[in-house]
């Protein structure tokens, strides 16, 4: 595995650049530590597996992301920072070499803290629940990428996407939630759905405080019922929304309660 200095420029044969064959972890930098460094590591390690890729030095891998602060000036400030991994040089085409060489980067950037609710979209852009990248954090994140386009294009924050059957999935970068009569919802991993870390948190903090969790497969008029509606990512935690196609949202006595849990 080659591991890159911050200021290191990763070759035109890469297959994470070529055909975005790798994976991405992005995590919060306190300003003193990475508080779930193991549980990003843990899940781009799956991913590899998933993936068909060699393991990764996970000492180097842990040792590059607590440097990465550091090395972009910011060890004393709230970042993220993002560990890329990316399959490796390869030749034309499709195919892996018989025994890739993995690539590792980390890079580090301010992240001040988000405390204004955020305005969303429905977008077009679907998922496909059907493919294994959607459950991961790929290098290839156009339909992401797309879908944020068209919340920006609408004068909107964030886009709440929808997979092939029409079901709801996640926002463009963040999980998504949303509470009905007290009852906590989130779609279901199989929908097309990343496991997020913040989600997990958002979960077991949910059933730590005896609230009543639903992981559904259901279209985006379930969200015409929500008394509020958030989103959870490593960076934002719990961000309540604002916003959703015309409706309008106020503050949650929940959503704050699980806002405060999560970051505890």
């Amino acid at each position: 595995m080659t591991a890159f200095p911050l200021d290191a420029a990763f070759p035109l044969d890469d297959r994470g650049l070529l055909l975005g064959d790798g994976l991405f972890e992005t995590m919060l930098w306190t300003g003193e530590d990475l508080p779930h460094l193991d549980a990003h590591l843990a899940r781009m390690a799956a991913g590899c597996e998933t993936l068909g890729l060699p393991a990764f030095d996970l000492d180097e891998a842990r040792a590059r992301c607590l440097a990465a602060p550091g090395e972009a000036g910011l060890g004393e400030i709230r970042a993220a920072v993002r560990l890329t991994l990316t399959a490796g040089s390869g030749g034309r085409g499709l195919d892996r070499p018989a025994a890739p060489v993995l690539r590792l980067a980390a890079r580090a950037a301010a992240a001040p803290p988000v405390t204004t609710p955020v305005d969303l979209v429905l977008a077009k852009t679907r998922r496909n629940e059907g493919s294994p990248a959607a459950r991961l954090k790929t290098l290839s994140y156009l339909d992401n990428v797309l879908a944020r386009a068209e919340a920006k294009a609408a004068g909107a924050d964030e886009a709440v996407m929808r997979n092939n059957h029409g079901d709801l999935t996640c926002a463009a970068a963040a999980n998504l939630f949303w509470i009905i009569e007290g009852r906590l919802f989130t779609p279901a991993l199989h929908c097309g759905v990343l496991n997020g870390i913040a989600r997990g948190r958002v979960l077991e903090a949910a059933r730590t405080l005896d609230v009543e969790v639903h992981e559904v497969a259901t279209g985006a008029e379930a969200l015409d019922e929500a008394e509020a509606v958030f989103l959870t990512n490593s960076l934002i935690g719990v961000r309540p929304a604002r916003r959703f196609e015309g409706e309008t949202f106020g503050p949650h006595a929940l959503v704050e309660r699980l806002g405060q849990a999560v970051t505890a």
